[in-house]
């Protein structure tokens, strides 16, 4: 889509029209809200760095968000980012070594002394005039070499950013210290086919089809951005790279997704045998490996002689139901990263 065809106005910028025409900046209002936060990672960087900007809990429905140097002026927009259609718009700020993140997070290649400052996020919500805003500070360390003992050369390392990320966000195996004279490297995971493989001398990437379908994203530093990643993905990944002296060397990542649970419901089962009547609650969940709580009345139920839980804690059997069992009935599940509580059910 051609930005232009998108911009109402004369002589507004790209990032100016898209917001003109969500009729956003008529009364918009900066707020800083806790609803979403940015993490910098790593924490410290030196010149020639690449520096992470992990936005976690972004909110939904918006109608697009931007990254701005400093911490209100979108005349300082770095880039702005449509997510129903997809469209990126660079901004006065925008240097080439930036790339924005569906999730919102903000990658900046080659960090220099110039980068530092501070930066700032904007959230331009759908059907009201607000907008949310998130910062952070970069400082570039000038003073820090990765060179910090010239005898010894430094480690090739893959570092997963985030360390544990859940269903559905982006990891990026960043790479650092790959040799100078690296020829072509690849990416494996387990005992797979490659993922991805490249040639520096002639600047190829090939994809295998399985990956490239996905969006998936490779820098010539060996980095791998993974998209969309689900429990599947978990497992070892390989960068194998050859050098011109035609050495063959590798380093590995281990990937652990964390799997957030669905929500559950209750479902009741009412019976009655020779005038006593009994009641099973019976908690529904499509997720495995976890564990079940009963709350009875938003407190956590205390059994009574009269009260059976099944092995699992996945159904709860009163005898003899009487009216003190009366009352609102839930059960939360959660694993080791989540948790999910059901909507209420009430008996009788």
């Amino acid at each position: 889509m051609e930005v232009s065809s998108m911009i109402p106005c004369k002589g507004c910028t790209p990032w100016q029209g898209l917001l003109f025409t969500a009729s956003i900046l008529t009364c918009w209002h900066l707020s800083t809200t806790d609803r979403f936060a940015v993490q910098t990672v790593p924490l410290y960087v030196a010149n020639g760095d690449s520096i992470l900007f992990l936005v976690r809990n972004l909110p939904k429905n918006l109608l697009s968000f931007a990254w701005i140097k400093g911490k209100t002026s979108m005349n300082d927009a770095i880039i702005v980012y449509v997510p129903n259609i997809n469209l990126t718009v660079p901004g006065r700020f925008h240097s080439g070594r930036e790339t924005v993140y569906g999730n919102g997070s903000l990658l900046i290649q080659n960090v220099n002394q110039k980068d530092t400052g501070f930066y700032s996020l904007l959230a331009f919500h759908r059907r009201t005039d607000t907008v949310s805003q998130i910062g952070t500070y970069l400082y570039v360390n000038t003073s820090l070499s990765v060179f910090c003992n010239p005898l010894t050369a430094s480690p090739l390392m893959i570092q997963p950013v985030p360390r544990y990320p859940s269903e559905g966000e982006s990891v990026l195996f960043e790479v650092h210290n790959l040799p100078e004279d690296v020829e072509a490297f690849y990416w494996y995971i387990g005992l797979n086919p490659r993922i991805v493989q490249y040639f520096r001398s002639r600047n190829s990437v090939s994809w295998f089809p399985t990956y490239r379908k996905r969006g998936w994203m490779l820098y010539n530093n060996g980095s791998l951005m993974l998209r969309g990643i689900t429990v599947k993905d978990n497992g070892k990944y390989t960068l194998l790279f050859s050098t011109k002296h035609h050495e063959i060397e590798k380093a590995e990542v281990e990937l652990h997704v964390n799997k957030s649970v669905t929500q559950p419901f209750v479902r009741i089962t009412d019976t009655v045998i020779a005038g006593q009547r009994s009641v099973t609650f019976s908690c529904i969940s499509r997720d495995t490996d976890i564990s079940i709580r009963w709350i009875f009345n938003n407190q956590n139920l205390k059994l009574t002689e009269s009260m059976t839980l099944s092995p699992t804690k996945c159904g709860l059997r009163i005898d003899s139901a009487k009216r003190e069992n009366a009352g609102e009935y839930k059960c939360e599940v959660s694993n080791r990263f989540s948790s999910k509580t059901s909507p209420p059910v009430f008996w009788p």
